[in-house]
């Protein structure tokens, strides 16, 4: 199973990632940046299990992210 990762103090809360994956990703009224759903947080970077068929929106996310804020572990990372 992969996982997707987010540095939420990172992001800059452009929101692009909401564009491509909005089962994903939501802007955060709050303060402006996007929140992982469903992710747990671990000192900081909000980690989700996804399934094989949804990492390639993930990556894409990643990709797209101007703050780097986001990566695909397609391995465990032990959490």
């Amino acid at each position: 199973m992969a996982k997707v990762i987010q540095v939420r103090n990172k992001c800059v809360g452009c929101a692009y990632c909401v564009e491509i994956a909005p089962e994903f990703w939501r802007m955060n009224d709050e303060d402006g940046r996007c929140d992982l759903i469903g992710a747990k947080n671990h000192n900081g970077l909000y980690v989700l299990d996804i399934f094989q068929d949804e990492i390639s929106k993930s990556q894409k996310s990643a990709e797209i992210c101007p703050s780097t804020c986001i990566r695909v572990e397609l391995k465990s990372i032990g959490f």
